[in-house]
């Protein structure tokens, strides 16, 4: 009976972790295509609220798609199992699109006419885009891989934050909000706190092992 149990809650794990990440992977593709639709021509009025700054408008759009590509892929596990040498090169390349993203994105933050609030919420995104992936990076070098896959969670929260962005909104102007500095700094910092939290409490619930009542829960780092 146990036997089958432990059968059924694996069988039910990898399907979570499949359907979870066909819609990562959806999203992800749909927030791709989206902004190939509003960037690819070359004489539109989105491209050109860039102008004298394409070179980081692509920089960081071309260092996004990697992230959101990549870490998709690489967040699922099992499939990475036997294959370490191919998830550290992929990993790699992840790093180095972060890291073009974030350099880009600071070039961009300081050159927008956007308001101050609304660049301190980019700016507040990049850094903890890079703080989780350097974080991540640390735990892996020093040999820490659980510590290191949690970060890379977190992280990856981080990069959806755009594709969530884009979500929250139209669904706030459409609920009469009007589409400001302040409600778009609140989405901007909303974007990626709430994902966040939402991972620590996956983490610490998916961490926390069976024990006796009245010991208290170990802490996740």
């Amino acid at each position: 009976m146990d036997a089958i149990r432990s059968k059924m809650g694996s069988a039910l794990r990898t399907t979570a972790t499949v359907l979870l990440w066909s819609v990562l992977l959806l999203f992800a593709a749909e927030f791709l295509l989206a902004v190939h639709g509003k960037y690819h021509a070359l004489d539109g009025p989105a491209y050109a609220r860039f102008v004298d700054r394409h070179g980081w408008l692509w920089l960081h759009l071309g260092g996004g798609a990697v992230t959101l590509v990549l870490g998709a892929f690489q967040l699922v596990s099992r499939w990475w199992r036997g294959r370490r040498v191919l998830h550290r090169r992929l990993g790699q390349v992840y790093f180095v699109g972060m890291l073009a993203a974030s350099a880009a994105a600071v070039g961009l933050i300081a050159t927008t006419p956007a308001p101050l609030s609304i660049r301190i919420g980019f700016a507040a995104t990049a850094l903890a885009w890079l703080v989780t992936g350097l974080l991540a990076l640390r735990a892996i070098h020093a040999g820490r891989v659980l510590q290191h896959r949690a970060w890379m969670v977190r992280n990856y929260a981080v990069t959806l934050a755009p594709v969530l962005f884009r979500l929250l909104l139209p669904l706030a102007i459409a609920s009469g909000l009007q589409p400001d500095g302040a409600l778009i700094s609140g989405l901007l910092w909303a974007s990626w706190m709430v994902p966040l939290a939402v991972v620590q409490v996956g983490l610490r619930i998916t961490r926390s092992p069976a024990r006796p009542a009245g010991t208290p829960s170990p802490a996740t780092r």
